[in-house]
């Protein structure tokens, strides 16, 4: 079951944060259908929040076609986001551990991880850009 972070000092909003959540463990396969989320109740006690803060998150993720309550049973997942490749525990992410150790190890912060991610990211998705044709960046190199 998804256990949910709140960040009060990320300027992102509770109810939001609880929908992205939820939506990184189905795109990385950790929620899968069928699954049943935590009970608001359960999520106010873990997190000291607002219980129509969690009903909120849980019904805008009803609305997208993510979830669907199901009276006096709880919210389960309708679908996934996964796809084959992004999985919790696959190859990819072990490559992307391996690549974070050895960026730690020459001494970038998280910051500049983050940074530098976000950069290749626009490059290679930015506008413009496809599978087969990889946005460009300043210095041209494709």
């Amino acid at each position: 079951m998804i256990e949910y972070r709140i960040d009060r000092r990320s300027g992102v909003s509770t109810y939001q944060q609880i929908v992205l959540q939820t939506k990184q463990a189905l795109r990385l396969g950790l929620l899968l259908p069928g699954d049943k989320l935590p009970t608001a109740r359960e999520v106010v006690e873990a997190t000291a929040i607002n219980p129509n803060t969690v009903l909120k998150a849980y019904r805008e993720l009803d609305r997208e076609g993510l979830v669907e309550p199901r009276p006096g049973l709880g919210t389960f997942v309708r679908r996934s986001l996964a796809r084959p490749g992004a999985e919790a525990d696959g190859p990819l992410r072990a490559e992307l551990v391996g690549w974070v150790d050895r960026a730690r190890e020459a001494g970038l912060e998280r910051e500049d991880v983050t940074a530098l991610v976000a950069s290749v990211l626009e490059q290679r998705y930015g506008t413009g850009a496809t599978p087969d044709a990889p946005a460009r960046n300043i210095e041209g190199d494709a």
